[in-house]
């Protein structure tokens, strides 16, 4: 089973990501924080990540630079999950390492789930 953890503190947000995600047979991990995001990432080793850039403790985008400085996660897609305007969370995304971004709110269902397949098929 493909698994995704969802870095998200807004338990709203994550709720319909991992609704949505759970009911295509992915298997969700959560972390509300940037620090259990990377302590779960080593522990779990999703397929995917899917990381709110504006966390509690940590931006994700420093996350994402933790991930991306040990050579296990220089491959694993990283998906910036932002409700920032597209053009600064595309640019942020890749300064970051980032492999895309998913806008959030979640709007159009299939879209949000062909966006997450096309980065789990590279």
């Amino acid at each position: 089973m493909t698994r995704i953890l969802i870095v998200e503190d807004v338990f709203d947000n994550f709720e319909l990501a991992r609704r949505i995600l759970s009911s295509h047979g992915y298997e969700i991990i959560h972390a509300e924080t940037a620090e259990s995001g990377f302590e779960l990432a080593f522990q779990r080793r999703p397929d995917l990540i899917l990381l709110d850039l504006g966390l509690p403790d940590h931006d994700g985008l420093t996350l994402a630079g933790w991930l991306r400085a040990d050579p296990s996660f220089k491959t694993l897609p990283i998906i910036a999950f932002t409700a920032w305007p597209l053009e600064t969370a595309r640019q942020m995304a890749e300064s970051y390492g980032c492999n895309g971004f998913v806008a959030k709110p979640i709007v159009k269902v299939k879209e949000f789930l062909a966006q997450i397949d096309s980065f789990l098929a590279k």
